[in-house]
């Protein structure tokens, strides 16, 4: 027998079990054993607003309490607020965060330690301009056993820069203040040209532009460019942040008579358009242009400055500029003709800017909104400049396979499937895509059909057997008004429950539908004759006595 001790140590086994699995299983219980702490903060810096959020969805909470561990600030230490409470600190300490989220009278608790801490100076200094591909090391503070978090998550005590941007540091929660914006400055290329030996009155630019330079020329100015119009040496100091200073030095000669000339006069072009830039001069013995082309003319098709220095006679060059320009009309782009989903528009644009726009309905705004099929044309011009496109939008509707419900079909029938609502693109089970598929035995028959809205499947159960309801069709008939086989219509020897008869062309199209199965087609579609050819027909019936479905389709041929 066992002990009376053993009996206890059982019993207290048991009860230590059953408090654990309460605690497990309890809602209340659980989150405290195991639940993450399911809010967060914005920050930690003393003085600062510190707003809390929670982070777990907040449409099953009814109602929350939250105590900041902050005694001292008295009422302000407790915020029933879901959204968005705060809570401002001004002691460095740690304090206990609790919140209690009920739901359904059922309270979860969780709770979370802040450190407070005073914000730490600035240690990096003023803006700084660096030279293109060199970096710069930043230093985070001294502060034992503190982490640190810089604006791209790094959690190092230091980070290379190599990039332009802006960089911050939080240090214990707390964003260090002040930041620091480091920009970089590409090497500069600072090339005067070659010494010139010019005519009488030519006045010549002189360029030194660079990003982030400052300049100093011979002449006392301070700008990125200055004329040259008397003999001289001309220099530049041009100082680019961070990457030194840069210099260079073009001699100027005026010499020989005036010779007024011109390489052509500044114009504007349509898109596509090229123009002729002609220097050619009786007096030249040279050409130099910007293009590097050393001939009388050069042809353009692209916006630019265009300069060309012309040597005449051997004694000085004259030189001129000549700036080309092209419409904002450009070549008006519609996009590709395109597939859209029923229900769906699309927006078509030609808004190159202030001009007139005429589309193919006669209206004259510079968008146009398609919300049917058809094909949309406009034609802009602005200025001069014309220009035209098309576009054909088609529309495709959300599919709706459906082969119809699971039936029976007779043994001695000749049964189709249609893939009525299945579109273009479509596979059967077998991946053939006939437009219709010949049942020959029982089984699980699929279908699967796609477009540009999406993709639909639908399956049918058939059965065969041997029938004792038969409906029977007749394979031709016409509907000429002789009295002799005027209708397509069944005979039927059994008593018929529901009843649908349905006749399609060879492109999918209905034709004829009727549910009464003394209703014939008379070769009419829509008060018209149809055409001569052949049909498909699809009819689903219910033996009344049996309660049984059966289908069955065929083909028939309409004459004259």
């Amino acid at each position: 027998m066992k002990s009376l001790r053993q009996y206890t140590c059982a019993i207290l086994l048991v009860l230590a079990t059953i408090s654990f699995l309460v605690a497990y299983t309890h809602p209340a219980k659980r989150s405290l054993l195991w639940a993450p702490a399911p809010f967060s903060y914005s920050t930690t810096c003393l003085g600062d607003t510190v707003f809390f959020r929670i982070d777990a969805d907040t449409s099953l909470i009814d109602s929350v309490r939250w105590t900041f561990g902050d005694p001292a600030s008295g009422l302000f230490d407790t915020s029933y607020s879901k959204e968005k409470p705060w809570h401002i600190y001004t002691n460095p300490q740690v304090y206990t965060v609790q919140l209690i989220t009920y739901s359904n009278n059922i309270a979860d608790t969780s709770t979370q330690f802040i450190r407070a801490v005073t914000p730490t100076p600035s240690p990096f200094g003023e803006d700084t301009t660096l030279c293109v591909d060199s970096t710069l090391v930043l230093y985070a503070p001294n502060i034992p056993g503190a982490s640190f978090m810089w604006q791209d998550s790094t959690m190092l005590d230091s980070l290379i820069v190599d990039t332009t941007g802006t960089y911050k540091l939080t240090v214990d929660g707390c964003q260090i203040k002040d930041s620091i914006n480091v920009f970089y400055t590409p090497m500069p290329s600072i090339e005067l040209g070659q010494d010139l030996v010019l005519c009488t009155g030519e006045v010549i630019m002189l360029d030194a532009t660079a990003q982030n330079t400052e300049y100093l020329w011979s002449t006392g100015e301070t700008s990125p460019t200055i004329t040259a119009s008397a003999t001289g040496q001309y220099w530049v100091e041009a100082n680019a942040k961070g990457c030194g200073i840069f210099r260079d030095t073009i001699n100027v000669q005026i010499t020989g008579p005036e010779h007024p000339f011109s390489a052509g006069t500044d114009s504007l072009l349509c898109a596509g358009e090229t123009i002729v830039l002609n220097a050619s001069d009786p007096a030249a013995t040279g050409y130099r242009w910007s293009t590097g082309a050393r001939t009388p003319s050069i042809n353009v098709s692209s916006r630019g400055d265009y300069w060309v220095f012309v040597n005449i006679n051997n004694i000085c060059e004259v030189v001129d500029t000549v700036s080309i320009n092209y419409n904002s009309l450009g070549v008006v782009d519609l996009g590709n003709d395109t597939t859209i989903c029923t229900g769906e528009f699309l927006v078509l644009t030609a808004d190159y800017g202030t001009g007139q726009y005429t589309w193919q309905d006669g209206s004259t705004q510079a968008t146009f909104y398609v919300d049917s099929a058809g094909t949309y044309y406009v034609h802009a011009q602005i200025g001069r400049c014309e220009s035209t496109d098309s576009i054909n939008v088609m529309y495709n509707d959300t599919l709706r396979v459906n082969l119809g419900p699971d039936s029976t079909i007779c043994s001695s029938d000749i049964f189709y499937l249609q893939p009525n609502g299945a579109g273009l693109d479509y596979k059967w089970q077998d991946s053939s895509s006939v437009p219709q598929f010949l049942v020959t035995q029982p089984g699980i028959y699929a279908i699967v059909a796609q477009n540009v809205c999406g993709r639909a499947t639908d399956s049918i159960m058939i059965q065969i057997e041997d029938c004792g309801c038969e409906v029977y069709f007749p394979s031709a008939f016409s509907p000429n008004g002789d009295g002799i086989n005027d209708f397509f219509r069944p005979r039927v020897r059994c008593s018929l429950g529901e009843y649908r008869l349905s006749i399609f062309d060879r492109w999918g199209n209905l034709f004829f539908y009727t549910s009464q199965a003394g209703i014939g087609w008379n070769g009419k579609f829509k008060n018209d004759d149809a055409p001569i050819g052949t049909y498909t027909f699809m009819v689903q019936y219910t033996d009344d006595i049996t309660q049984k479905v059966y289908q069955k389709s065929g083909s028939i041929t309409l004459i004259r």
